[in-house]
C-alpha cells in the first residue's frame, strides 16, 4: 500500500482519508433535509461542536441607532473571528459587512414595527426570496408573536418564508418574540417553540426560562437562545453555560456582546462555552485576564 502525503492508497485505488471529526455532524431534524439545506446548516452550526455563536445586530430595524452599534463597519470585522453567524438586516449587512468576512448570515426578513408604537406584533415579509438568494443567506429570520395581537399575521409571514425557503433550500429561523405582557414561563415557551417548529422551520430562536431543558426536549429542531437584555458579564456567561448544558445548540448574543465593556473578549469567552465546553467560571476568568490591562 502506497503512502501519498499521509493518504493511504490501496492497489484498488481506494483512498482512506483521516477525518478529524469521526462523530459526524448531527442536529435535530437534519436528516430530513436535502443537501442544500444541510450545507447552510453546516455553515451556521460548527460541525465539530454542533453549536453556533450568533451575533445579532438587527436591533436597528425597530429601535433605530442603538448604543454600541453606531459603527457596525468597525465592530463587525473585529468580532468576525470569534462568531459563527451574523444576524442582521440586508441594509446593515450590505453596507457594513465586508464580503471577505466569510461568516454565515442569518438574514432578518420581516419588518414593520418601531419603538414609536405600543404594539410591535404587526410585521410583514420585507425581503423576498430572490434577495435572500442574492445575499447568499444561510437562513431567513422571521419574528413570530405567539399570543400577541399579531399572531395570525406573523404565522402567515412565517409560512410564506418557509415555503419560499423550501423551494430554494434555504433554512428558516423562527424567532419567538416575547411581548411586554407575556410571562416568560416554561409553559409559554413550550407552546410557542413547538408551534413555530411545527410550521416547518429548521431553527428556533427563543429565550431561557425555568425548566428550559423541557422546552428543548419538546422542540424537534435546534434551539438557539437569545441573550436578551444587557446583563453583567458574569450573568451573561452563566446564561450561555446554562442553556448549552440544557441542550441548546447555541446562543445569539447581541447586547451582551456589543454593549460589553470589551466586546471582542466577551465574544471569545462566549465561544469558549459554546464550542469548547468551558464553564462560565472558566470563561469569566479568561475574560478578566484578557481585559485586565485594558
Amino acid at each position: 500500500m502506497a503512502d501519498l502525503d499521509g493518504l493511504k492508497v490501496s492497489k484498488d485505488y481506494h483512498v482512506e482519508v483521516p477525518f478529524a471529526n469521526q462523530k459526524g455532524f448531527f442536529l435535530k431534524g437534519i436528516n430530513s433535509l436535502d443537501w442544500g439545506m444541510k450545507k447552510h446548516m453546516a455553515n451556521i452550526f460548527d460541525p465539530e461542536s454542533g453549536n453556533t455563536v450568533m451575533f445579532a445586530f438587527d436591533h436597528g430595524y425597530f429601535m433605530g441607532s442603538t448604543a454600541g452599534l453606531e459603527r457596525l463597519d468597525l465592530l463587525l470585522p473585529q468580532l468576525a473571528p470569534y462568531v459563527d453567524c451574523f444576524m442582521g438586516t440586508r441594509g446593515a449587512i450590505r453596507t457594513c459587512v465586508p464580503p471577505e468576512l466569510t461568516k454565515s448570515v442569518a438574514l432578518r426578513v420581516t419588518s414593520g414595527s418601531s419603538m414609536l408604537q405600543d404594539d410591535l406584533s404587526h410585521e410583514v415579509v420585507a425581503v423576498d426570496i430572490e434577495d435572500a438568494i442574492r445575499m447568499n443567506a444561510d437562513c431567513m429570520a422571521v419574528q413570530t408573536f405567539i399570543g400577541g395581537d399579531g399572531q395570525l399575521s406573523s404565522l402567515d409571514n412565517l409560512s410564506q418564508v418557509i415555503n419560499a425557503g423550501m423551494r430554494y433550500s434555504i433554512p428558516t429561523m423562527g424567532v419567538c418574540a416575547v411581548g411586554k405582557d407575556m410571562a416568560r414561563t416554561d409553559r409559554f415557551f413550550k407552546l410557542a417553540t413547538r408551534i413555530i417548529a411545527e410550521m416547518g422551520v429548521q431553527i428556533v430562536k427563543t429565550y431561557d426560562c425555568e425548566n428550559f431543558e423541557e422546552v428543548v426536549a419538546a422542540c424537534p429542531v435546534p434551539i438557539v437562545v437569545a441573550g436578551g437584555k444587557k446583563l453583567s458579564e458574569p450573568e451573561a456567561l452563566k446564561l450561555a453555560y446554562g442553556v448549552i448544558q440544557k441542550g441548546a445548540h447555541g446562543v445569539d448574543m447581541g447586547r451582551n456582546i456589543f454593549q460589553s465593556t470589551h466586546p471582542v473578549e466577551m465574544a471569545q469567552a462566549v465561544a469558549m462555552i459554546v464550542h469548547k465546553g468551558a464553564t462560565d467560571k472558566e470563561a469569566l476568568e479568561f475574560f478578566q485576564d484578557a481585559t485586565h490591562s485594558k
